[in-house]
């Protein structure tokens, strides 16, 4: 069964915005990724990770629920020519029944918000090698944190074609819970970092990004679709004739390891 991500998977992979390099470079340095590690993509998605974590890896496992996702991942490597990522389809309830090798890095962006927090880490500890860890990416976003103008003007189109109830559920909200679930669990060594991630949007992949979300996804919004995109391209214009809109993304991250002994 498909799941609300289904057929949002092509706007996914080309309009969510990348993970910081920053992001990157700290995995890199923090489990000495030079070609020989075993890396899980936990919440996979299209590949956003796994993608550009492959020249990296000896091999990449990405799992997610969506079978449209990984087929959009599949393509988008076989684009780039990669030949080490293996598109499972599995949840975060499959993590042991997965058959997995010994994972050196298991990653997870903004899948997590949806897992169970105090099942996965623990699961996670019973695949991950000696020196293995986990690194939990996200979107984090708190009340009174400035926010652009046309952020609203996007909503109000959106509340037009799905109603105030549909609206995205705040990824970031939970953060602390987030550090406090991994430190409560085996991996138990937790650290943090943050990042500010400027952003700079087209009409266009305003639109795409909100074609890209399940309330707004064109499984939800069927025939309206095109008059969605019509209206919000309208709306943003009149707001800002120069077609661009910027925001700051502010990106937190989470590595958990197990306590030295």
């Amino acid at each position: 069964m498909s799941t609300p991500f289904a057929s949002t998977a092509p706007y996914y992979a080309r309009y969510r915005p990348p993970y910081p390099r920053e992001f990157h470079t700290l995995l890199a340095d923090r489990f000495a990724l030079d070609g020989s590690q075993t890396v899980l993509d936990l919440g996979a998605g299209p590949g956003t990770l796994s993608l550009p974590l492959a020249p990296l890896a000896d091999h990449v496992y990405a799992v997610d629920p969506e079978p449209a996702m990984l087929a959009e991942g599949a393509r988008l490597a076989e684009e780039r020519g990669f030949t080490n990522i293996s598109w499972l389809r599995g949840d975060d309830t499959a993590v042991t029944r997965l058959c997995l090798p010994r994972i050196d890095l298991c990653v997870i962006g903004r899948a997590f918000h949806r897992m169970d927090r105090g099942r996965v880490p623990a699961d996670l500890d019973e695949v991950l090698a000696p020196r293995g860890g986990v690194a939990v990416v996200t979107s984090l976003h708190r009340p009174g944190d400035p926010r652009p103008a046309w952020l609203t003007v996007v909503e109000e189109v959106r509340d037009r074609f799905t109603g105030p109830g549909a609206r995205p559920a705040d990824e970031g909200a939970d953060w602390d819970d987030l550090v406090e679930r991994l430190a409560k669990s085996p991996l138990s060594r937790v650290e943090t970092h943050r990042w500010d991630q400027p952003v700079r949007h087209t009409v266009d992949e305003v639109i795409g990004f909100q074609l890209s979300l399940p309330a707004t996804s064109p499984a939800v919004l069927g025939e309206r679709m095109t008059a969605f995109g019509t209206q919000l391209r309208r709306a943003l214009l009149d707001h800002d004739p120069r077609g661009t809109y910027d925001r700051t993304l502010r990106i937190g991250a989470a590595v958990a390891t197990r306590p030295r002994r």
